[in-house]
């Protein structure tokens, strides 16, 4: 615990700075310091002890809406249009298996694991135009990371047997998918690709701040 103090002491002013850089008017997380203190910092040294410096160890963050995600290896808004237009419409919005640039992704992991590693540039994401930043102001990442944190909603989501599928779980599936081929098309991306990139994880954290760090929404 005095660790966590020491080091509460010295990250906060950064931390919480990053934490209101996400907020807006409307959306703001409570209990700031707590959440620092009681999760990410525990966090932080758990990852440590586990990393090895020899490679980059990479940890899977999931958590579900307002718990503080980015959004960068989406598909671009043109490929999401060409998606919806050529397998459903709902895929034109970003957020389920199948809108994210997983190739990308692929080969991020692989380059990050190079022993000859070399800089990096990544995709930084406008949500104002639903769409990639400029390669300008993309990420750029000159060195090897020795911790990865790869965050997301469905991040080591399963897929389901096809029967499943069946039956609808909300209106808008029930309104828009009824032929359920959004649903089999977002299940099947879970059963190849997906299910590639999340083998390669070091390990799997699942973030629930609904209760004491959530956005107020």
């Amino acid at each position: 615990m005095q660790q966590f103090s020491l080091c509460f002491g010295r990250v906060k002013k950064d931390c919480l700075k990053f934490i209101k850089s996400q907020e807006t008017k409307a959306d703001k997380f409570k209990n700031k310091e707590r959440m620092i203190k009681s999760f990410l910092i525990p966090l932080c040294f758990w990852i440590s002890k586990k990393a090895d410096k020899k490679k980059p160890y990479f940890v899977g963050l999931a958590g579900g809406q307002g718990t503080g995600k980015t959004t960068i290896f989406y598909k671009t808004r043109k490929e999401r249009i060409n998606l919806s237009k050529r397998v459903h419409p709902m895929l034109l919005t970003r957020g389920v298996p199948g809108t994210h640039d997983i190739n990308m992704m692929l080969n991020f992991f692989k380059k990050s694991k190079s022993k000859k590693f070399n800089r990096l540039k990544l995709p930084t994401f406008n949500k104002a135009i639903d769409d990639r930043y400029n390669k300008k102001k993309w990420y750029d990442l000159k060195k090897r990371p020795d911790v990865i944190i790869f965050e997301g909603w469905c991040v080591g989501a399963k897929s389901e047997k096809n029967n499943t599928l069946k039956k609808t779980i909300n209106s808008l599936e029930k309104a828009k998918d009824q032929k359920q081929i959004w649903r089999k098309y977002v299940n099947n991306q879970l059963k190849s690709k997906y299910k590639n990139l999340y083998s390669q994880l070091n390990c799997l954290v699942y973030a629930n701040l609904s209760k004491n760090y959530s956005k107020h929404v």
